[in-house]
């Protein structure tokens, strides 16, 4: 069976290619429970959080900076959302998978007819696995921007695979500045790290590791259950200590309740599972990042309309936030409030 990304890259034979469980027949079925066993769950979860090859990975820039005549800009790694639908059609099928889209407006108007309005096009994806379960995610766009829906539906798509773990290791990228071109193109694309290729990801490395860290090949496989247990254990205790560092830049309202839905514990060293882990410092990340986000918008509107916003979801401080979609939620009404005053 053809290895992640197989219609984009092209095969990979021989004794590296990735070896799938073969998905069940009845795998179509909306209804149909207890498709796989729970080790083939598990398998195909560590398959769908495989990096993609690095042919499909692009770069977008996020910063520019300019200075002694040279533009520079900051990068990140993104896969277009064909390469997440190739994986999931060499998991599971065409028939194995499903998603639906729903589209929501928002608009706030000025005081006169004169003035513009401020419209953000909000998609929700719903996606399924059949035997595996469904996630829902959120995308938006400018409505200004005439690819609004194209771009938003990429966006709640990659995040709701995001949710299963498929292109989740990207949300580690921080940036990396390179020199840009007369039109603000990259002129040399960076190396991806040894844990952001397929290979190195199932060799084991993971983000803050290198290849030195790991043990080699030769004692991975001797079956020793030191090197393999002490490997292991260090990582989890790596994520632990993420994890403790999040609590205060996250408040105790979203640091508990992230670890309360996610992994129904109160202290990360509850946790004994490395993917549960994984799961709860990423969604920590990303509400570090909505919380960047929130800051620069307050910078613009002052502290009033967050207070009304807040209100509105029966909530007297951010203190009270305790899910990722609840800070979303009031993040984009705020942007949206941001936009209008700067008009």
């Amino acid at each position: 069976m053809r290895p992640p990304n197989a219609p984009v890259n092209g095969g990979m034979e021989g004794k590296d290619q990735l070896q799938y469980p073969a998905p069940s027949p009845r795998a179509s079925g909306v209804s149909a429970v207890a498709l796989y066993t729970q080790a083939q769950i598990k398998e195909f979860v560590n398959l769908l959080e495989v990096p993609f090859d690095p042919p499909v990975i692009e770069w977008r820039v996020t910063n520019t900076n300019k200075g002694n005549g040279s533009i520079r800009g900051q990068v990140i790694p993104y896969a277009d959302q064909r390469a997440y639908t190739d994986r999931l059609n060499a998991l599971f099928s065409p028939a194995g998978w499903t998603r639906k889209y729903t589209v929501h407006t928002s608009a706030n108007f000025q005081g006169t007819k004169d003035q513009k309005t401020t419209a953000k096009v909000f998609v929700t994806c719903d996606l399924t696995i059949f035997g595996i379960g469904c996630h829902s995610a959120t995308g938006e766009e400018w409505a200004d921007d005439e690819n609004a829906g194209t771009a938003a539906e990429a966006q709640a798509f990659k995040r709701s695979c995001a949710c299963f773990g498929l292109g989740r290791y990207l949300y580690y990228f921080t940036g990396t500045w390179v020199d840009l071109d007369d039109r603000k193109r990259p002129k040399t694309i960076p190396k991806l790290a040894g844990w952001a290729t397929p290979e190195g990801w199932r060799e084991g490395l993971r983000p803050g590791q290198t290849s030195d860290s790991q043990p080699s090949r030769s004692s991975k496989n001797n079956g020793s259950p030191t090197n393999q247990s002490g490997g292991t254990q260090g990582r989890r205790r790596e994520l632990i200590q993420s994890i403790e560092e999040m609590a205060d830049l996250l408040g105790k309202g979203l640091y508990r309740g992230l670890l309360k839905t996610i992994a129904i514990a109160w202290k990360p060293s509850d946790i004994a599972d490395i993917g549960v882990l994984e799961r709860v410092f990423t969604h920590m990340q990303a509400a570090e990042r909505g919380l960047k986000r929130l800051e620069a918008a307050l910078d613009t509107t002052g502290p009033e309309p967050l207070a009304t916003i807040l209100r509105s979801f029966n909530l007297n401080s951010l203190d009270r936030v305790e899910s990722l979609d609840t800070l979303h939620k009031i993040v984009l009404a705020l942007e949206a409030r941001t936009a209008s005053t700067s008009q």
